[in-house]
């Protein structure tokens, strides 16, 4: 093999470092990677390899042809969030179809996944836990094919059986986008009204998921792998989960022990890797859950990389990248758990890093990656991602304080949140 692909859609900082780390092992074993990517800008320090930047509106067969004029051995989707799985996956169909192996779950299997509906009558038949909850069709709201004169009593019947708050979120979008809170029969019925966006940002009405509002921890785990060897990442925590909607990198996200749930989720973990194997999962997903009672109830199961993707390798030590081109080289591949070797947290800095600032910063801990976050090009800050080891916790929580009394970083909230957190390990 001479040359591996990497189909990216987003910034490939929030790679960092170990789609690099995973680029210059290829690398040493005479491989080299290529990056197709559609979003963001990258250079050698980005990405050690050869790089080419296409358009946002890519179709998969133009993603195809790109990757195939340039001559790849095999493929590997790492892009994010759904809608670019589902573009890959097309992908795949056609570089399967001309002997480029590529790495990422087919897509029948991958347009169930992407559908958060579908999603949840396969994991109900799985045995896990999901909100109850129904589907809101956005063609009978609109009146668009058969009339259902009943049909918007029949939401109301199904909304009073579950009750109130409910949860409105898109069939179809992910990153916490088009979420909505119902609190009562007349938000509901506003929500039904004739003309109204169901949901998200556009005024076309979209087909939606409306559920039970859940509260308890929200987390998530990656799991990457093949039929009949996945291996599942650590548990990331990534906040709170409530009747109001959050932005994704709002709260400390953080991996570490938590005994409690670890040992819930062993027996989770299990069912889910029989769900991927039943699937055919090929690659990596993203589980979103809620941690409520001792029990795990699945949001999203989502085909692609997750976003705390780094954090899970951070306090892991293992590197998915590394993992996702193992499958593309077809060598062998050990699943199981993986275990933390480490503590990993993620922090968002909204107002940004002055340079001295940071450099500070990786003097005094361990930094993974600190980069600006860029979601559909607007600018969030910085997001940050630092390591410790078991029995650090009392050094990490002091160098940090001396750090934020001298140059006001990290924040004073942030600040307080880290504090709490170490001092509970």
């Amino acid at each position: 093999m001479r040359k591996i692909a990497f189909l990216r859609s987003v910034g490939i900082r929030r790679a960092d470092p170990y789609v690099q780390q995973a680029v210059r092992g290829l690398a040493a074993d005479g491989i080299e990677a290529g990056l197709f990517h559609t979003s963001g800008t990258a250079g050698d320090e980005d990405f050690p390899g050869y790089r080419e930047r296409l358009d946002r509106s890519v179709t998969p067969r133009e993603l195809a042809d790109a990757v195939t004029a340039w001559g790849a051995d095999a493929a590997v989707s790492i892009s994010l969030p759904c809608e670019n799985a589902l573009r890959d996956a097309a992908a795949k169909a056609f570089l399967d179809a001309v002997g480029i192996l590529t790495v990422m779950t087919p897509l029948a299997a991958t347009m169930l996944l992407v559908d958060k509906w579908e999603t949840k009558q396969l994991c109900e038949r799985a045995g896990l836990l999901v909100p109850d909850g129904f589907r809101v069709d956005s063609d009978l709201l609109a009146g668009r094919g058969l009339a259902v004169p009943g049909y918007r009593d029949a939401l109301r019947v199904q909304a009073e059986r579950i009750g109130y708050p409910l949860m409105s979120k898109p069939v179809w979008d992910s990153t916490s986008m088009g979420i909505r809170t119902l609190r009562s029969p007349a938000d509901l019925d506003a929500y039904l009204a004739p003309g109204t966006p169901v949901s998200g940002p556009s005024s076309a009405v979209v087909s939606a998921v409306v559920e039970q509002v859940v509260e308890g921890d929200l987390c998530s785990v990656d799991i990457v792998g093949r039929p009949g060897a996945y291996q599942v990442l650590p548990l990331c925590w990534t906040g709170r989960a409530g009747a109001e909607p959050v932005f994704t990198f709002a709260d400390l996200r953080w991996c570490g022990p938590r005994e409690e749930a670890d040992a819930a989720f062993a027996e989770v973990a299990r069912t889910l890797v029989d769900f991927c194997g039943g699937l055919g999962v090929y690659g990596s997903v993203n589980v979103d859950m809620i941690y409520t009672g001792g029990r795990f109830v699945i949001l999203e199961i989502n085909p692609r990389i997750g976003g705390a993707t780094t954090l899970s390798c951070a306090a892991s030590g293992t590197n998915t990248f590394t993992s996702l081109a193992r499958l593309a080289r077809g060598l062998p591949f050990t699943g199981g758990t993986a275990r933390r070797v480490g503590r990993a947290i993620e922090f968002l800095a909204g107002d940004g890093i002055p340079p001295a600032v940071l450099t500070e910063l990786r003097r005094r801990v361990r930094v993974v990656t600190a980069h600006e976050l860029v979601i559909d090009g607007a600018s969030h800050g910085d997001i940050v991602v630092i390591t410790l080891a078991e029995g650090e916790e009392d050094r990490t929580v002091k160098a940090l304080t001396e750090l934020h009394e001298a140059t006001g970083f990290p924040a004073a909230e942030v600040m307080g949140k880290i504090s709490s957190l170490l001092n509970r390990w």
